[in-house]
């Protein structure tokens, strides 16, 4: 019997980390679904689209509107998902510090990182467990490492992605009677509009790095927090 395309599905497709990993697993033969906010404005995501490339399929989908997120998953309705990316996040506004914290913002950037993926990832549970590889890989970051914070500060960003976290690890123990892994990578600081041009890697260093990371995780890894780099990093 021949062997089914892999398949991915990728939040926040639109630009940085997530386009990059949709180029990459696009020429590597996968089927993509890439989602994004608002597709007419994703120009990148229609110009490999427009090179004739069947494998790539442009989906609406906003981590923070569960209508948006139905929808998504009512098109996908059947379809296996081999590997479900949550790559969408904000960083929120930069420079707050106790006494100037902008509450409703904090909410936003919570809403965005940190329930977006669980809101995602509920709704394509039963597409990835229909699959051979049966993962859910959440991005995450350096920043929301109890251990690694020795300078303080963005306290929303941090606190979302220190949420996020807690959240695959938890998820990590409640499916894993249906054999689905979950793990949370840091992608390192990335030359995309959130790491800004000082970053240290492109995001064709780091993607290439977390696919083969990816490759080999399983349950055996489920629950952890890897670097980009396939070490594991510090919660």
């Amino acid at each position: 019997m021949e062997h089914a395309m892999p398949s991915t599905l990728i939040t926040g497709a639109n630009r940085g980390i997530g386009l990059e990993f949709v180029r990459q697993y696009l020429a590597n033969g996968w089927q993509v679904y890439a989602a994004c906010r608002d597709p007419s404005s994703a120009s990148e995501l229609h110009r490999l689209a427009d090179t004739g490339n069947h494998n790539l399929r442009i989906l609406v989908l906003e981590v923070t509107d569960p209508i948006s997120i139905e929808a998504a998953a009512a098109e996908l309705d059947g379809q296996a998902i081999d590997l479900l990316l949550n790559n969408a996040g904000v960083m929120g506004a930069r420079g707050q510090t106790i006494g100037s914290i902008d509450y409703d913002a904090w909410a936003k950037v919570l809403d965005a990182n940190a329930m977006g993926p669980m809101r995602v990832s509920e709704a394509f549970v039963d597409n990835v467990a229909r699959s051979d590889r049966k993962l859910i890989v959440t991005i995450t970051s350096g920043m929301g490492s109890l251990t690694d914070n020795t300078s303080g500060g963005s306290i929303a960003y941090r606190s979302s992605k220190a949420a996020v976290n807690m959240v695959m690890r938890s998820l990590a123990i409640d499916l894993a009677p249906r054999g689905i892994t979950c793990v949370v990578v840091n992608p390192g600081w990335v030359q995309t509009a959130m790491g800004g041009p000082h970053a240290k890697i492109t995001p064709a260093e780091s993607v290439t790095k977390l696919r083969c990371l990816i490759e080999t995780l399983g349950p055996a890894q489920s629950g952890k927090f890897f670097n980009y780099d396939g070490k594991e990093y510090p919660w």
